[in-house]
């Protein structure tokens, strides 16, 4: 049995507004809506897509998984913190450890993402 990667789910309240705030961050579109799902089309042939999906479950405190989005170059952090917070996310914490920089962000919802660059 062979298994590829599909796609990365998130639970949220409202995926219709995490759906766009996504599909703007990754410059991508939302590919259709289907009950509590909303999917996003992979940002490049061959990669998983993101789905949002409606879940009345209880936020735990804190992601047991999260995304790390790569950003070119350590100088482009701060811009790429600047459109998450443009697009109505937050910015959580910037770090740097052992010659790696990332900053720590959430979306909308409070989802924790970070925003990795290759040591310059």
């Amino acid at each position: 049995m062979e298994l590829r990667w599909d796609a990365v789910t998130i639970d949220c309240q409202d995926p219709e507004l995490l759906g766009r705030f996504w599909s703007e961050l990754l410059e991508t579109e939302v590919r259709g809506q289907w009950e509590q799902y909303v999917g996003l089309r992979p940002t490049s042939p061959g990669l998983p897509r993101l789905v949002l999906q409606q879940t009345d479950d209880p936020r735990p405190a804190k992601n047991t998984v999260h995304l790390d989005l790569h950003v070119p170059t350590v100088a482009d952090i701060a811009t790429a913190v600047a459109r998450v917070v443009e697009l109505g996310g937050t910015e959580v914490a910037d770090r740097e450890q052992g010659g790696q920089r990332w900053s720590t962000v959430a979306d909308p919802e409070g989802n924790v993402f970070c925003l990795v660059a290759d040591a310059d």
